[in-house]
């Protein structure tokens, strides 16, 4: 794969806040000698979301000639439009700008990130950018020192800057101790639950935010595996795989959507069939569903 990512650079027009759906969905014709993980860095995407937006081609042989789909619309966040917004299920991003005067909108930009494991989840809540850090060293805490070891890989106390470290070439400090957003010497872990707790993006997407984001810009980590939207075409729902520690079942994300339909189109989610919300919960593709399209006035 050649360039930097496609999707990098790719700032959307901030809808109105009666309206939650932006960007638009593709198709991308694979080339020969692509791998899923090739196509999903070249449009901004992660592993896993193009992975379970094209759950019947195979991920490294997806073979030339393929068409994929490109899942490149999302319903935003129920949080508040300002700084970065981290949606933990649907591992992305989101950067919200403001607007430059009051005839211009604000604009919104999204990266994949990778998350912490399990064993080392990223917490939730709200918390802010505290120092931005150009080709950082690594400190292992002892917890990761120890844990590598067990497996035979005995790491150095203090990683220096270069191609061995993990933190690519940007970090940016959280007030959280010991969190950060910074980049990787390995892309293709990108939208994986690898970490242990950081947020990882491809280095060109920390490498744009690096040059763009203040130190004092708040940063709130949500879990969202259910998001509902109006968009230009109508009522969409989006869901995600829920995370392994979230103990909720498809009757308990029945419910949610439910409610999150009734706050969102009042009398009209009495519309919407049960049978279709269903069908997108148990899919949880990761891709915005139109459930009713907008009624012309």
């Amino acid at each position: 794969m050649a360039g930097a990512a496609q999707g990098a650079a790719d700032f959307m027009e901030l809808p109105p806040e009666d309206m939650d759906v932006v960007g638009a969905e593709t198709v991308a014709v694979v080339s020969a000698g692509d791998t899923l993980a090739d196509v999903a860095r070249r449009y901004n995407l992660g592993h896993e979301e193009i992975r379970i937006a094209n759950p019947d081609v195979e991920f490294w042989l997806p073979g030339e000639g393929t068409r994929v789909k490109i899942p490149s619309r999302f319903v935003l966040p129920r949080a508040a439009r300002a700084g970065l917004v981290l949606n933990l299920p649907e591992m992305r991003l989101y950067v919200f700008r403001y607007a430059f005067n009051a005839e211009s909108p604000g604009m919104v930009i999204t990266h994949p990130v990778s998350i912490g494991r399990m064993d080392w989840a990223t917490p939730l809540g709200t918390t802010r950018i505290t120092a931005r850090v150009k080709n950082p060293s690594w400190t292992p805490p002892e917890s990761i020192r120890r844990e590598h070891a067990e497996d035979g890989d005995i790491l150095p106390t203090v990683v220096p800057p270069g191609p061995d470290n993990p933190l690519g070439q940007h970090a940016l400090k959280l007030a959280l101790p010991g969190y950060l957003l910074h980049g990787t010497n390995r892309p293709y872990g990108v939208g994986m639950r690898v970490t242990h707790g950081c947020i990882r993006l491809y280095p060109e997407d920390i490498e744009a935010l690096f040059d763009s984001v203040e130190v004092g810009t708040p940063v709130e980590f949500v879990n969202q595996p259910v998001k509902v939207g109006w968009g230009r075409e109508g009522l969409f729902m989006e869901v995600h795989p829920l995370l392994e520690e979230d103990d909720r079942d498809s009757q308990d994300l029945k419910i949610l959507a439910m409610e999150l339909l009734e706050s969102t189109a009042g009398d009209l989610a009495a519309y919407i069939s049960e049978d279709e919300i269903m069908r997108v919960i148990d899919e949880r593709n990761g891709r915005p569903i139109l459930l009713m399209k907008k009624f012309e006035g």
